[in-house]
Formats: C-alpha cells, sequence, structure tokens
C-alpha cells in the first residue's frame, strides 16, 4: 500500500527549486555537485514545511526533464535522500518525502519556539514580545472583577462580548469612522477573524489576491482553505503598493478576496499612504472583490514624526466592499487572544451564523481583559510601553547587523515589528537551516511569498535587544559564514544565552 498522502508534481517541484538556485552566489560561496545541490534543496523544501512530509516526489525522468538535468542526477539525488531519512520509496509506489526519525515534523506557518528551547536558542521566527506588565496582571484582576454575572450564564457569545462590541466600535467612531456594535464581532485572534472570513467568501479553489510578499501564516491558512492565491509584487523598500499592477490584477484575475496589511505591512513595515488606500478601495469595489484589511499593526508607530493615515474603511464609507480585522495580539500581547471584524452588518449576521460550526465564542475571561483595558486607559499606557520596547530593540538589531553583516539591505520601518532584510545573495532558505545550528532561528524568505518567491531574503522582528540583538546578529553572521562555505561549520557549537 502507498505511504504516500498527497503529490508535488514536476513542474511544480522545478520550480521551488529553481527560487532557491537562481539568487546569484555570495562571496565565496562554494558550489556543491549538482546532485548533491538537487538533493540539498528538495531537503530545505521538507524542512521548512513547503513540501509536506509524506508528499509523493515525481518520477526520475520526469523530474529530470522539468529541472533541465540528467536522469543520473536526479538518481543520485534521491538516493542521497533516502541515505539521510528523507525519502522513502517502494517498487511500484514511487518514493515520497519522509523526515529522519527523532526529527520534530516541519511546520508549514511560523510557529512559536518551544519554551525549553529559549535557553539555546535565540527565537527570530515569531514577531511577538512579552506581555506589558503591569497591565496584563491589572487587566485579568478586572476581569476577575467583573466575571460573575456572566458566569451565571451559558458562557456562549458568538458575536462576542455586547460591552466589548460596543466599545470597539466606540473606538473605531473615535478614528472617524462611524461604527455601530452590530458592525462588530469579536473573534478568537486575526487569524480566526481572517479564517472565518475565508470561509464566508472565499470557497475552494476560489482565488484570492495577496501583497507579495505578505504574512506568512495567512497565507497557509489560505492555502489550507483551499484557495488559490493570486501575488500582488509589492514596491521596493517602503515604497509599498503598487497600484497599477493591484487594479491589473483586481481587473483580470476577478480575486473573491484580496488581503492587505495596510498599517506597517507584515514582513516589509511599510506604511500604505492615504491616495493608494482610497485607489485600492475603487480598484476592489470595481472588480467586485472583497477587501481584508488587516489592522493588527496598527497602533505600533514607532518614530514621533508618523502620521497615521485614515483607515482603509474610511475609503469605503458604504460599508459594501471592506472588512477590517483589528487585535490585541501584536499591539498588546501574543497570549491575548482576542481579535475583531468591523464589517457590514449583514456580513457579521452571516459571519456570526456560521460560527455555530466552528468556535461558537471567544473565551469569556479574555474579552472581559481587553474590555478593561480599553475602559480605563490601560491599554493606551500598555501600547506606550510596547512601542517604548520596539523602538529599542528595533534600533539595537538594526546597529547589531550593520556592524555584524554589512552587505544585508534593509530599509528600516517606522513602525510594526519586522525588518526584511535582503541577505547578501545568501539563500535564505540555506540561512535558516544554518542559523539553528549556530542557535538562532529565523524564517526564510519563501515562507512570505508564493512558489520559491524571495529565496534572498529573511524576516527579522524586533523582539530581542541589547546584549541578545547582539548575539543574534553573530550568529546569523556566523550562518552565513557556513552558507558560504557549502554547509561546512567552521565555529563552535552555540553556547547557552541568558537574558
Amino acid at each position: 500500500m502507498a505511504q504516500w498522502t498527497s503529490a508535488v508534481g514536476a513542474a511544480q517541484l522545478a520550480r521551488l527549486l529553481r527560487s532557491q538556485q537562481d539568487r546569484p552566489a555570495g562571496p565565496g560561496t562554494r558550489r556543491p555537485p549538482a546532485y548533491r545541490a538537487l538533493a540539498d534543496g528538495i531537503r530545505l523544501l521538507v524542512l521548512e514545511g513547503r513540501v509536506p512530509v509524506a508528499a509523493r516526489l515525481p518520477a526520475e525522468r520526469e523530474l529530470a526533464l522539468s529541472f533541465s538535468v540528467s536522469r543520473t542526477t536526479v538518481a543520485a539525488a534521491y538516493e542521497a535522500l533516502r541515505a539521510e531519512g528523507f525519502l522513502e520509496s517502494r517498487r511500484g509506489a514511487g518514493s515520497w518525502t519522509a523526515v529522519p526519525a527523532g526529527n520534530p515534523l516541519p511546520a508549514r506557518g511560523l510557529e512559536p519556539l518551544p519554551p525549553e528551547a529559549l535557553g539555546s536558542m535565540i527565537d527570530l521566527g515569531c514577531a511577538a514580545l512579552p506581555a506589558p506588565e503591569p497591565w496584563l496582571t491589572r487587566a485579568v484582576t478586572g476581569a476577575l472583577e467583573e466575571l460573575p454575572p456572566y458566569a451565571h450564564t451559558h458562557g456562549d457569545y458568538p458575536a462576542g462580548l455586547p460591552a466589548l462590541r460596543s466599545m470597539i466600535a466606540d473606538r473605531y467612531t473615535a478614528r472617524g469612522i462611524p461604527t455601530m456594535p452590530e458592525q462588530i464581532m469579536v473573534t478568537t485572534g486575526a487569524m480566526g477573524a481572517i479564517d472565518a472570513i475565508c470561509h464566508l467568501f472565499g470557497g475552494r479553489g476560489e482565488r484570492i489576491a495577496v501583497e507579495s510578499p505578505s504574512y506568512a501564516n495567512i497565507l497557509q491558512l489560505m492555502r489550507e482553505a483551499g484557495a488559490r492565491l493570486v501575488p500582488v509584487a509589492m514596491a521596493e523598500g517602503l515604497a509599498g503598493w503598487d497600484m497599477d499592477r493591484w487594479r491589473q490584477v483586481l481587473r483580470e484575475a476577478a480575486p473573491r478576496i484580496a488581503y492587505v496589511v495596510a498599517d506597517f505591512h507584515n514582513p516589509t513595515g511599510a506604511l500604505a499612504d492615504e491616495e493608494q488606500r482610497r485607489r485600492l478601495v475603487e480598484a476592489a469595489r470595481s472588480a467586485g472583490t472583497v477587501l481584508v484589511a488587516d489592522e493588527t499593526m496598527t497602533e505600533l508607530w514607532l518614530d514621533e514624526d508618523v502620521e497615521m493615515p485614515r483607515p482603509v474603511c474610511g475609503f469605503d464609507p458604504a460599508g459594501s466592499t471592506v472588512i477590517t480585522v483589528g487585535s490585541a495580539s501584536k499591539a498588546f500581547w501574543a497570549g491575548m487572544r482576542i481579535g475583531w471584524v468591523r464589517a457590514a452588518p449583514d456580513v457579521i449576521r452571516s459571519l456570526v451564523a456560521a460560527r455555530a460550526y466552528a468556535d461558537l465564542g471567544t473565551p469569556v475571561l479574555e474579552q472581559l481583559a481587553v474590555n478593561w483595558l480599553f475602559s480605563t486607559g490601560g491599554w493606551e499606557q500598555a501600547v506606550d510601553l510596547r512601542r517604548t520596547q520596539a523602538v529599542e530593540n528595533r534600533d539595537a538589531l538594526v546597529a547589531a547587523l550593520r556592524r555584524e553583516l554589512p552587505d544585508w539591505e534593509f530599509a528600516v520601518p517606522k513602525g510594526g515589528l519586522t525588518l526584511w532584510v535582503r541577505s547578501g545573495g545568501l539563500s535564505g532558505s540555506r540561512l535558516a537551516e544554518a542559523g539553528e545550528r549556530v542557535g538562532v532561528r529565523v524564517p526564510s524568505g519563501p515562507r512570505f511569498g508564493v512558489d520559491g518567491a524571495f529565496e534572498g531574503y529573511v524576516r527579522l522582528p524586533f523582539t530581542v535587544g541589547g546584549a541578545v540583538a547582539d548575539e543574534a546578529a553573530a550568529r546569523l553572521a556566523a550562518a552565513a559564514k557556513i552558507v558560504q562555505n557549502g554547509g561546512t561549520a567552521g565555529g563552535e557549537a552555540p553556547r547557552t544565552f541568558v537574558a
């Protein structure tokens, strides 16, 4: 019986592999033999989750034709992968991907590093900061004081607690966007909000236009939902959105949904200006596309000279085109899994009705904690603390990278939590693998793209500062040397680092 559960076509696999090899080689980089490069490329795709475990690979002849190499090269690469435990084969059933015994299964998104690994590994994979105390403790204490009346009910509020819905609506109104509580649904984080929107509007096989690059976990959520992702390239640096490209894609591809992060884009940190927002909403309305605006970073402006534009939904007064998603997870704490959707009342009713077959509702205690923060002014003070911490971390990380890796290129964003870094001609996938060996965890660029794009990039969040930022940059430099040396480590094992 075959052991594979999915299949990867020869053309798709060749396209993913070429994205790794088409990057210009860094200075002094050693090129391995062709079969070894092919085996390493497939292994990296498996380790990063871009080719699933137990996926059937193309036959040797098919891949040789698609990748323009000899069948002997493919056969040697497959044999090397079998020897290393990354490939299993059976006569009549073909060959399928695997992981060696004892290795964790690769994640296809950006999962947090297990707490037990934090002593020896610097985690630059997850763009999240520790809780801003004492505000977390105060919010939970306040929530406990408000809990007794709710404890006498069934506890299921599919649209969210009325008090929190009203508070979120008032906050939009204060930003110049008149909003009623009936336009708000509270969700389990922004991911829960976007998952609900995709299931309501997307459907399997529907096209979704996404920025390229875009947030890795959202891209994977959409893939798992069966969407056909249509990438729209971002402009270089912090210029952000190319509106001519967006108008063309929306007109020609007619996607059902378009997903954008207009406020300190993840991963680039770009901030869309008012003209870009207006034109994007107009283009979406003309194409009949639902525009999902992710506002999870909107309060994380870091420089005093930042002037925040109107929210994207401010350019959709009729409320027929834009659905807005917000969250407490980035601005406050990732452990506070409270998000929300702002949309037309009929859309909210549809989302709430569909929720009966999903998670029924969001935890009451956490909703009360966020409501306490909003109603007491604690939110603003906690976010101010978060901004101060992010600025210090950003500046420390930028200085360390410029010192240790002067060939790496990036623009310093004025907000958000991430740097989008061009890695000096080195493969981001290979840097990520080498980083694990020297004690720094970093996500490679292709996780934020579609079909292997951005191999020459890595994303670095502002989650560490001071001496830890210095050490992280030093370990990244060590990883870069390993990649340049063709995978041969010349340094010592990573030492335990306690911040």
